[in-house]
């Protein structure tokens, strides 16, 4: 489905009008009203404007959660541009690829992400790089603000955000303003609004997670609370005394916030937590029941802007398990034969990608007739209600971050020491999985403690191995010579 001639007046200047007093940003102490933010935005456009950005060019970022990376969705679509917000946790090498790839016309960058991207963008030739303090100057006399957008085209791309590849390359996510409006109407649809919600962003603003809050935010006209981090004592004490109604996290964070909160109850003006990045264990959902800790599972990729499928807050009692219906308007299906009723998850709707940036068939061989196939296994019972039984057979989600073994296996693989290697997830109660790799090694055997140092010369942390185990033999493959990694994550468990 998609909106080819259909257009949207700018959300956030329909906003200003409409409720320019009200709270429509908190970032540590300070507030801004949706007067204020529409000013702000404005004024990054255009001092962004100053420095060459057009429609259509691509704005990447390498930015911590703050007031501009919170500012910046809205500043972009005002320029018509394209936003990447790109993962501070790369390093550098990761990071020059990403570059490479998206060409931005400017790689905003602050001062603890600034030797990254300069170290990253060195041999890339004419990348502007701007920084963070610079975007507060102001520009107002320097571009007409009639040179700015204020109504989108639907198909036009706000975002492209890069997630893991099955091959080890990135993808790049191309999200558009169709993808964001229908994604917020869904969500609110499902969960209902409210003038005085507060959303709360403890999730990085360069993830789908968090950088939809801030679209959703501005559509409802309500307040998007965001925190630099995750830290538990602050979100229990943004939960109690911030007036945050909505939150979305990951099974650890939730866990951890739970330990922090101990006994104490949680205030009436919490109505949901959004609970993502997997499938949540029978314990969680049994203790946040114990708690009164009012979390529903959702369902989302990437691939279809966060959110595709939510349980409703009053149906979670009467299908445990389950991550809901599909918002409106979008469509569920199970790619399976009429014997199973499990098979792969299927998506259709107006939240589905446009498609991944430069990779025109591996776009082709996902999106067939209209319809995301995810590699994610679930099953519909008879009401329609999803129930995901498998995250994608080789992603690896650990602490909310999903981590392909193809992306960690190139790098250990160019080890001399290692002939061949399989990266795996095992079950973790902390964070949900952990990743271990399994080498074969013929020769002297490595030890741990160098691998793990070559790894993060080359990974980012969260894509390390916790663990490193060594066997003398061939891994197992099929005939077709692919890894049997069910082989090796039952034997991994096992130990």
């Amino acid at each position: 489905m998609r909106d080819s001639e259909q257009a949207f007046p700018d959300w956030l200047s329909s906003r200003a009008a409409a409720t320019p007093t009200r709270p429509a940003l908190i970032v540590g102490t300070k507030t801004w009203t949706f007067r204020e933010l529409d000013a702000d935005a404005t004024r990054v456009a255009m001092f962004l404007a100053v420095h060459g950005v057009r429609a259509g060019d691509r704005i990447a970022t390498v930015l911590h959660n703050g007031w501009i990376a919170a500012i910046l969705p809205h500043a972009t679509l005002r320029l018509g541009a394209i936003l990447v917000p790109l993962n501070v946790r790369l390093t550098s090498s990761e990071l020059e690829w990403q570059i490479n790839d998206a060409r931005p016309r400017v790689v905003i960058a602050e001062a603890r992400t600034l030797d990254s991207v300069r170290n990253a963008t060195g041999a890339l030739g004419e990348v502007e790089i701007l920084m963070v303090d610079a975007l507060g100057e102001s520009q107002a006399d320097a571009v007409a603000k009639e040179t700015l957008k204020l109504s989108h085209d639907a198909d036009a791309v706000l975002a492209i955000i890069y997630t893991s590849g099955t091959t080890g390359r990135p993808k790049g996510v191309k999200l558009t303003v169709g993808n964001f409006w229908w994604s917020a109407i869904g969500s609110a649809l499902n969960l209902g609004t409210d003038p005085g919600d507060r959303w709360l962003a403890c999730l990085p603003l360069f993830h789908i997670g968090g950088l939809s809050i801030l679209i959703r935010s501005a559509i409802y006209g309500i307040g998007a609370v965001v925190h630099e981090r995750f830290d538990p004592l602050e979100v229990n004490a943004a939960i109690d005394e911030g007036g945050v109604s909505i939150i979305s996290l990951v099974a650890v964070m939730l866990e951890r916030t739970l330990d922090a909160r101990g006994d104490r109850p949680f205030p009436a003006t919490l109505r949901c937590i959004l609970l993502g990045g997997g499938p949540a264990s029978a314990a969680l959902v049994e203790r946040c029941a114990n708690a009164g800790a009012p979390a529903v599972q959702t369902y989302g990729l990437t691939e279809t802007c966060s959110q595709v499928a939510t349980i409703a807050p009053g149906e979670a009692h009467r299908k445990p398990g389950s991550v809901g219906k599909a918002l409106y308007p979008n469509e569920l299906s199970i790619l399976t034969d009429e014997a199973d009723s499990v098979g792969e998850i299927l998506v259709r709707g107006p939240v589905v990608m446009a498609g991944y940036a430069g990779m025109g068939e591996e776009t082709n061989r996902i999106l067939v007739d209209g319809w995301l196939h995810t590699g994610d296994v679930g099953r519909l019972d008879d009401e329609g209600y999803l129930y995901v039984i498998d995250r994608r057979d080789d992603l690896i989600v650990t602490g909310g971050e999903n981590v392909y073994p193809a992306e960690v296996e190139v790098v250990l693989a160019a080890h001399p020491a290692i002939d061949e290697v399989a990266v795996i997830g095992i079950p973790d109660p902390e964070w949900g999985q952990r990743v271990i790799a399994i080498a074969h090694v013929t020769g002297e055997q490595p030890d741990a403690e160098t691998l793990d140092a070559y790894c993060r010369q080359r990974l980012a942390g969260y894509k390390v191995p916790s663990e490193f185990r060594f066997t003398p033999e061939p891994l197992p493959r099929t005939a077709s010579g692919k890894l049997r990694r069910s082989d090796l994550k039952m034997t991994a468990v096992q130990k």
